[in-house]
């Protein structure tokens, strides 16, 4: 059965990369969440999609220059000026912590593509340790130097190489870095690419899905999982999908 991870948590209702968004995510069932993190100024790990901290807070300025402390005070909801309460910038501990109350796979993506952050895949990897996620988290990214390094590290963590255009023979690329899945874009996974790849035993999680054709076309592919920004419409479809194969 396909499952549905949510983009930065339930981000089609609730302020993306927030602990409201990926509350809201469980309470939708989704199997999982994807989210995205950083280092601040003091070396924290934290849940933010962009460098810079314009877009998704009301704070100004790259996300690396800011505290722990600094970060904290900023609102993470701006684009949400419905929900009257402050949402913060999560640490991953924070996550972590809450994702240990329940049965959620993670899909952890190091953005790291802009700014090195040196040293952000140990921190990674000592706090999935220390939370005993080890089964539960993927660690993607487009940096595919870092992924490697993360295997190298913890190769009992899996990792997955984020690809946003097409790639030719993409379960062999993935098999060759050691990783049992890659994460492409919608438009890059079609049928063939998906069935072949699971046939060698890799798995496919494409990104971001959603148009409801698209996530028909991967739930009959029976396609490993789906990352959606809104996981209700994706249950919804799925349940159905079942029903009508039954």
């Amino acid at each position: 059965m396909t499952e549905i991870l949510a983009h930065r948590g339930y981000s089609a209702k609730f302020p993306e990369n927030t602990m409201i968004a990926f509350r809201g995510a469980e309470y939708a069932n989704a199997d999982g969440v994807e989210l995205d993190v950083q280092l601040s100024k003091d070396g924290e790990v934290v849940v933010i999609h962009d460098e810079k901290l314009n877009r998704t807070t009301t704070g100004k300025g790259y996300v690396k220059d800011f505290t722990l402390q600094e970060l904290k005070k900023m609102d993470a909801g701006v684009l949400f000026p419905d929900i009257k309460e402050k949402q913060t910038i999560p640490t991953l501990e924070e996550v972590f912590t809450w994702l240990t109350t329940n049965k959620l796979t993670c899909n952890v993506e190091l953005k790291n593509g802009v700014f090195r952050y040196e040293g952000m895949e140990e921190k990674v990897i000592q706090l999935i340790h220390q939370y005993e996620l080890t089964e539960r988290i993927v660690i993607s990214s487009f940096n595919h130097y870092s992924i490697v390094h993360c295997y190298r590290l913890a190769p009992e963590i899996e990792i997955a190489p984020l690809l946003s255009e097409g790639l030719y023979m993409p379960w062999v690329y993935a098999a060759s870095i050691q990783a049992k899945g890659f994460h492409p874009h919608y438009l890059a996974a079609s049928n063939e690419v998906i069935g072949d790849s699971l046939e060698s035993g890799i798995s496919v999680r494409p990104y971001t899905v959603n148009k409801e054709a698209e996530m028909k076309r991967l739930f009959q592919i029976n396609c490993t999982a789906i990352i959606t920004d809104d996981p209700t419409i994706a249950v919804k479809l799925r349940d159905k999908y079942k029903k009508d194969k039954a």
